[in-house]
């Protein structure tokens, strides 16, 4: 006789005997003809120009990060304010329950908070804006010659 842990053990292995047959089986069903075209990579269906190892703005990762962590954080506010607004469990526990919660999540919150007045300080949320940059003239043509066609073209 099995235990609980050995039925879940016998079904993580199905799962992966499951996968393997399935990936053995398409493997056994498509077609393998290679040519340069396949093996080329690209990048959202354009061909790729220059060296695949540019560097690129640290600002991106950090910007990413701070977004995935506060959306990750802020995932676990919607749990907490269901159960928060049951009013069986603050009955069952005498009102002990919602100053619990309640002072957890000011907590949770004010950490939050913490991160972001760092994160702020530091100065990470501030973008470099590009400065655009007018395009000069350097050309050996005359300025009369310039004048010239345009008085032709302006009639």
């Amino acid at each position: 006789m099995l235990s609980q842990f050995g039925i879940i053990l016998l079904f993580i292995l199905a799962a992966f005997a499951f996968i393997a047959v399935v990936l053995f089986i398409a493997r056994l069903l498509r077609p393998n003809k290679p040519n340069v075209e396949k093996n080329s990579t690209y990048e959202s269906g354009e061909e790729p120009v220059g060296n695949a190892n540019v560097q690129f703005n640290i600002r991106f990762y950090v910007i990413a990060l701070v977004f995935v962590l506060f959306d990750v954080e802020l995932v676990f506010l919607f749990p907490w304010a269901t159960v928060f607004g049951q009013e069986r469990l603050i009955r069952e526990t005498g009102g002990m329950w919602g100053w619990f919660a309640l002072a957890e999540v000011i907590l949770f919150v004010v950490v939050l908070a913490l991160g972001l007045a760092y994160v702020w300080a530091k100065g990470y949320l501030n973008w470099v804006k590009p400065q655009p940059k007018i395009p000069t003239l350097e050309t050996k043509v005359p300025p009369q010659l310039y004048q010239q066609v345009n008085d032709r073209y302006k009639r």
